[in-house]
């Protein structure tokens, strides 16, 4: 260890992280040890679930901080394929849990549906800290895939299920859902940022296996904290019916025959490209199918719908630049006083945290105000922001030259309108999704909002794919000049949005829809991208009672 007069900027930022991850592990320490079933007016069952989704997402977004580091750095390919294989492994995330989530809500229950996932994931990171000797033809490269595809199927098991379960520990009448979710998002964030902080320092300054040994350490961990809590959960996420041994084992089996399928499927790229379009577009025929038997107000609702998630994978292709080919950039083109690139990764999740209820507080005070923008408005704001969130960068970098290093500003300013942007999207966007689908459409609705995530994950791996130029190698102008390209596109499409948002407002009829039971999007929630709240009296002049922080 260097003595602390040596320390550069990245070690305190290392050291800080530690000490925040001791805090919290301080606390979750007096949680499990008291006796009484509640604590600060919760059930110990949702701390349980705190601490480990806590440690799952610090696995994840540690391990996302170093895979293109990984893939260009250790794997020699180059800046072009690894951004591509970065937008198929993300995309891939994103679509497993629609199979995860079936089987958990038809079969195992939440409970056993995170474990098994929780043990896939905690089985991935491991693989990933098998380095072998780097290069595309060392055969441990296939140690590298396999550990890919444990985490996708993994993510599919537990991503959704466990944030069902936190709503679970609750009546549907029960004041606190809303603090408990507020709370519950706390645990994803500080794990984001704890995660790509200490895994990403570790992997960049000391070696590749010690940072993703630590996102293995802390799926584990994470692991180890959902085993002991069972009874804390109080038979929250448990199957629906008794499923036969022989059965729960087959459903096992279905999930490691998966990890087979989603290993193949990850290193053919193209591959993942057209099933992406073929099932999207079988997908949106089916809504449409369904739509048109639906009468005209519910009819209208469905093509809201339809035009809002249309929107996803432009705003997360741009989005999701972030950890490919903005990681490279930072690394590369920014001046960072020797801190390591990968942590610049944290900015997003701890703009999260210090924004996500400042817009809650303002979509409350607009809403009693009858300010509020529609959904529609709010897509083409968060569009709008993405857009300049690329011109600040490319202004930026461009009136310091194309020679000179680009000042650490421009990278807080990116993540700053690009996290503004997802606030105004995300959960905006599930919301809307639960709010206006018909009942017996409300799952695949919900699905087809991640579907078009997921597609917007590839699409930012084809985006990323064009900085490298006809070579694969980025330069600094060629991303600059995608950067400006995708940022005026994404700016021409939020003024489009905006003038039709009066259009798509009429056709969500929010002046007969009736109340549900259920909150909106309380089964959603579950990643950095849900942040911020979910507003169930949006344009209605009504004030929204469901403000809560956090994908995402």
């Amino acid at each position: 260890m260097k003595p602390m007069g040596l320390w550069q900027e990245g070690d305190w930022i290392a050291a800080i992280a530690v000490i925040v991850l001791a805090i919290f592990l301080t606390i979750g320490a007096k949680v499990a040890i008291q006796k009484e079933p509640e604590f600060a007016g919760h059930p110990k069952g949702l701390y349980m679930l705190f601490f480990a989704e806590m440690w799952e997402r610090f696995s994840y977004y540690g391990m996302r901080a170093l895979l293109i580091f990984y893939l260009t750095q250790h794997w020699l390919f180059n800046d072009s394929k690894s951004n591509l294989i970065y937008g198929a492994y993300t995309s891939l995330v994103y679509i497993t849990p629609v199979l995860g989530g079936y089987l958990a809500d038809r079969y195992l229950g939440q409970r056993k549906a995170v474990l098994f996932g929780g043990i896939l994931l905690a089985v991935g990171h491991s693989l990933m800290a098998v380095e072998g000797v780097g290069g595309q033809d060392d055969p441990t490269i296939n140690v590298f895939w396999a550990a890919l595809a444990f985490i996708i199927v993994g993510s599919g098991f537990l991503k959704a299920n466990i944030s069902v379960m936190v709503g679970q520990l609750y009546k549907m009448t029960d004041v606190r859902r809303d603090g408990a979710y507020t709370i519950f998002y706390m645990g994803i964030n500080v794990g984001a940022a704890i995660g790509t902080i200490l895994v990403g320092y570790l992997g960049e300054t000391i070696g590749w296996g010690y940072g993703f040994g630590l996102a293995g350490i802390g799926m584990l961990a994470g692991l180890v904290v959902f085993v002991l809590g069972k009874k804390a959960l109080r038979g929250a996420g448990e199957a629906p019916q008794v499923l036969a041994r022989s059965k729960e084992y087959m459903l096992y089996a279905i999930g490691v025959g998966a990890v087979a399928v989603i290993w193949a499927l990850v290193q053919y790229q193209d591959v993942i490209q057209m099933l992406l379009a073929v099932s999207g577009i079988a997908l949106l025929g089916y809504v449409l199918y369904e739509s048109f038997k639906l009468e005209k107000e519910p009819r209208e609702r469905m093509f809201a719908i339809l035009f809002l998630i249309a929107l996803n994978p432009l705003f997360w292709g741009l989005f999701e630049q972030a950890g490919g080919s903005m990681n490279l950039f930072t690394d590369r083109f920014v001046d960072r006083s020797g801190v390591p690139a990968s942590i610049f990764q944290s900015i997003n999740p701890i703009y999260i945290i210090m924004l996500a209820p400042l817009f809650a507080g303002l979509w409350v005070s607009l809403g009693k105000r009858g300010l509020e923008p529609s959904a529609p408005a709010k897509f083409g704001l968060a569009l709008a922001q993405m857009g300049l969130a690329n011109l600040v960068l490319v202004w930026g970098a461009e009136a310091y030259g194309m020679a000179a290093m680009t000042p650490v500003l421009f990278v807080f300013l990116y993540y700053l309108f690009a996290t503004t942007g997802e606030l105004c999207l995300s959960p905006v966007g599930l919301s809307a999704m639960n709010r206006l689908a018909p009942r017996y459409l409300a799952s695949l609705i919900m699905g087809a909002w991640f579907y078009m995530t997921a597609v917007g994950n590839f699409v930012a791996g084809k985006i990323g794919e064009a900085t490298g130029g006809h070579d694969g190698e980025m330069s600094k102008q060629a991303l600059l000049d995608i950067y400006e390209l995708f940022g005026w596109i994404s700016i021409g499409a939020a003024v489009a949005v905006l003038a039709l948002s009066p259009i798509v407002k009429k056709w969500m009829h929010l002046d007969t829809l009736r109340d549900r039971d259920e909150l909106a999007g309380q089964s959603e929630l579950g990643e950095a991208e849900a942040a911020g709240m979910f507003p169930q009296g949006e344009e209605t002049g009504r004030p929204q009672t469901d403000p809560r922080g956090p994908r995402a």
